[in-house]
């Protein structure tokens, strides 16, 4: 199915508009714009008094303005829409007339029907009917890769959601404070692991885990979901909101999970207990202390004066 924004000339040429404003923001020349995009300066103008009329522009002057906040999300919608409609075009389209490796099940030869299926993410040819299948290009024996082409039907890829597990930072205990009796049955149940600071990776190891990937982690999970392969990956605190805005703009279904220990669990103070209040419980007891004695003395004092006042009247 095409992208909607493909599906009307107008919405396509107002999202470029928007997009080149963004760009160049605030000073905008409406004549350059207009020879970017191969349309009439005063087709621009009129765009831009829509964009202004729908809140996605906001206008400091006669050739100053800037994106609203709305005009950022209808733009990173329709983006992501768009690279969407190019990634099934390249996977679903292209692929009838290009050639596709894949790992065979068990021999194959030249010229021969072979059968495509995605397992782990990875692709197999097989004997097995699958609905998607294409001709081998070369001999093939189990276990290795074949080039196979002239791809048949739909090779259905769905699109796995990904596991966030957050853990903290060492200066809040890191691998200490991190519940890995909670940690260990959620990675055996993924087959792709992916750690985000040394935090993260000593946590798997404490589990007798390995992470598959550490560095470019954040594209290799995205990667891992498109291919239909479930993930996990472990992520210091820190970088949580940046993975999370990621997997937003990419429409990735996700479940975040915070490992961290109960706050006394590590044995160390939270960073967000600050001393000071350490020094607000230890004064108030001081001054109630300081209040008892005080109670103490005046209970002496009139007690005293009592007694003092009962033995002249006595003599």
């Amino acid at each position: 199915m095409a992208a909607s924004i493909l599906q009307s000339k107008s919405v396509m040429t107002k999202f470029q508009v928007l997009t080149e404003i963004a760009a160049h923001q605030p000073n905008v020349r409406q004549k350059e714009i207009a020879q970017k995009i191969g349309v009439t300066p005063q087709a621009v103008s009129e765009y831009i008094k829509e964009l202004t009329a729908e809140g996605k522009i906001h206008s400091d002057g006669r050739v100053r303005y800037r994106i609203t906040k709305e005009g950022v999300e209808w733009v990173l919608e329709n983006a992501t829409e768009l690279k969407h409609y190019s990634h099934m075009v390249m996977e679903d389209i292209i692929s009838h007339v290009s050639t596709w490796a894949a790992i065979c099940d068990e021999d194959f030869e030249k010229g021969e029907e072979v059968n495509l299926v995605m397992r782990e993410g990875l692709l197999y040819a097989t004997r097995e009917e699958t609905g998607t299948s294409g001709t081998a290009i070369q001999d093939g024996k189990a276990g290795e890769d074949i080039g196979v082409t002239d791809l048949k039907g739909y090779l259905n890829m769905k699109t796995e959601s990904i596991t966030i597990c957050k853990v903290p930072r060492i200066k809040k205990g890191g691998s200490s404070a991190v519940d890995l009796e909670r940690l260990k049955p959620i990675v055996e149940t993924k087959p792709y692991i992916a750690a985000v600071g040394t935090e993260a990776l000593i946590s798997l190891r404490k589990i007798g885990k390995e992470p598959v990937v550490m560095f470019g982690a954040t594209d290799s999970v995205i990667q891992a979901a498109y291919h239909g392969l479930a993930s996990v990956i472990v992520v210091v605190e820190d970088e949580v909101s940046y993975f999370l805005a990621r997997l937003e703009t990419e429409n990735v279904s996700y479940e975040l999970i915070d490992l961290t220990k109960e706050r006394w669990s590590s044995g160390r103070r939270p960073e967000n207990v600050l001393p000071w209040k350490f020094c607000i419980t230890a004064g108030s007891a001081g001054f109630t202390a300081i209040l008892f004695l005080l109670f103490l003395l005046c209970f002496y004092f009139f007690y005293t004066q009592f007694w003092f006042s009962d033995a002249v009247m006595f003599f």
